[in-house]
């Protein structure tokens, strides 16, 4: 089956095999990395002396990564362009003693993660990924992409009631997945993931898990107008600025420095040393503008000139429930990027911000909407509200309209990733 003919692949196919690729955060950045490398950027170490010569550059912390590229006639108070996102998505997470179970099953422990949508992890086959610690201080990113763990729904004769009063889950009691028969074994998880690693259980001091639908992104609908996919709430927006930062590093000229910051743990409030609510995106600024010759008045008139677009997943209007949604402001599929809106600021958006999006949509040709929420529903917030507060930064929020933000697997206009990537991309440029 073909694809609707008014679809470009090209950005869409990377970004699904970019979905498939990142599990977890530190999937997520190492992967960035590596496409930033190949794009002629190096990784500078936050314990090293720092040179103010032009090229781009990136930091790793965690499952964060910030990164930026400095045109040879850069002065120490030209401003930044910034792309700022999120590597995290709301799931299962692995508790520190993982091993337990009951009546012959074994099971491994889970913190949930986030807002996330804890029916659409039922029956699903699922992966473990994320990082283990060794006793030397390195890390080694865990990958196991097959069908290992399953959280098993109650069969409906055993709750008669689940389709008229509703599925009710408690978080304790009802997320523990399975993963094999017998009794729990204290290490056995570990022990099992050092070998998938190659590294010895003994070696290993620390770890970060977490769980992934194994399920590939795909095309869906008649004629492909659709993706559905896993961790689209916000590697979709980390994949769009890392191709938007290195088409603008390729340009021979640029006004501005441009910036991507895709942070960790947006999802339960930004407030970590890899967060957006933490010290990394200013202090990286801050060494940039010092290590080319500037003081606190470059600084200044640096941020002071700055912009930066966040770039989160914002809600397509729902078929089935429209009423949930603002009259005036419906969303859809392959319309363009949404410019986001709340006067209470859980969105940065202000007029001047708006006519800064609205002209780097026009550059690149690309169609916008607008969105904000019913009044009679709470609005979500993004991590463009604390950069503006915390830097004293300029913030426009924007996105892709998707359905079913937070599932274990969420929805999108099959054109839209590109469309948001170009509109970055002239936005970068300047």
């Amino acid at each position: 089956m073909s694809a609707h003919p008014g679809i470009d692949r090209g950005h869409t196919d990377d970004l699904m095999s970019f979905l498939r690729a990142s599990p977890s955060p530190y999937h997520a950045v190492a992967n960035t990395a590596e496409r930033l490398e190949k794009a002629g950027f190096r990784q500078v170490e936050e314990t090293a002396a720092w040179d103010g010569a032009a090229g781009g550059r990136y930091v790793l912390r965690g499952g964060a990564i910030v990164a930026w590229y400095v045109p040879e006639d850069a002065s120490p108070s030209t401003p930044y362009r910034i792309v700022g996102a999120h590597t995290d998505s709301p799931n299962l997470r692995v508790k520190p003693i993982p091993d337990t179970g009951a009546h012959g099953w074994r099971q491994i422990a889970v913190e949930i993660y986030g807002g996330a949508l804890l029916n659409t992890w039922l029956d699903r086959d699922l992966g473990l990924s994320g990082r283990i610690t060794l006793r030397d201080g390195s890390s080694r990113l865990v990958t196991v992409d097959r069908p290992l763990l399953r959280v098993p729904q109650l069969a409906v004769h055993l709750d008669r009631s689940v389709n008229t009063d509703g599925l009710k889950l408690d978080k304790q009691r009802h997320m523990t997945p399975i993963w094999g028969l017998g009794s729990a074994e204290e290490g056995d998880l570990i022990r099992f993931v050092a070998e998938e690693t190659g590294v010895a259980a003994e070696d290993v001091t620390g770890w970060d898990l977490m769980v992934h639908s194994v399920e590939p992104p795909a095309y869906l609908g008649r004629d492909h107008e659709l993706v559905a996919g896993p961790r689209m709430d916000n590697l979709l927006s980390v994949h769009a600025g890392t191709a938007a930062l290195t088409a603008a590093a390729a340009r021979p000229e640029l006004p501005y420095i441009p910036v991507l910051a895709a942070f960790d743990h947006e999802e339960n409030g930004s407030q970590s040393d890899t967060g957006a609510d933490g010290p990394l995106l200013g202090n990286v600024l801050e060494r940039s503008v010092y290590a080319r010759g500037g003081g606190y008045e470059d600084r200044a008139r640096a941020f002071a000139g700055t912009v930066c677009l966040s770039s989160d997943t914002g809600h397509a209007v729902h078929p089935n429930y429209a009423e949930r949604h603002e009259p005036g402001h419906h969303p859809r599929p392959n319309g363009g990027p949404i410019l986001k809106v709340n006067v209470n600021q859980r969105y940065a958006t202000d007029g001047s911000g708006r006519a800064v999006f609205v002209a780097a949509c026009e550059r690149a040709g690309v169609p916008w909407q607008s969105f904000v929420s019913h009044n009679a529903m709470p609005c979500g917030t993004t991590i463009g509200p604390i950069t503006a507060a915390r830097h004293g930064i300029a913030t426009v929020d924007i996105g892709v309209a998707i359905l079913s933000m937070h599932s274990a697997r969420e929805l999108c206009g099959a054109q839209d990733p590109r469309l948001l990537a170009k509109a970055l991309t002239a936005f970068l440029e300047g």
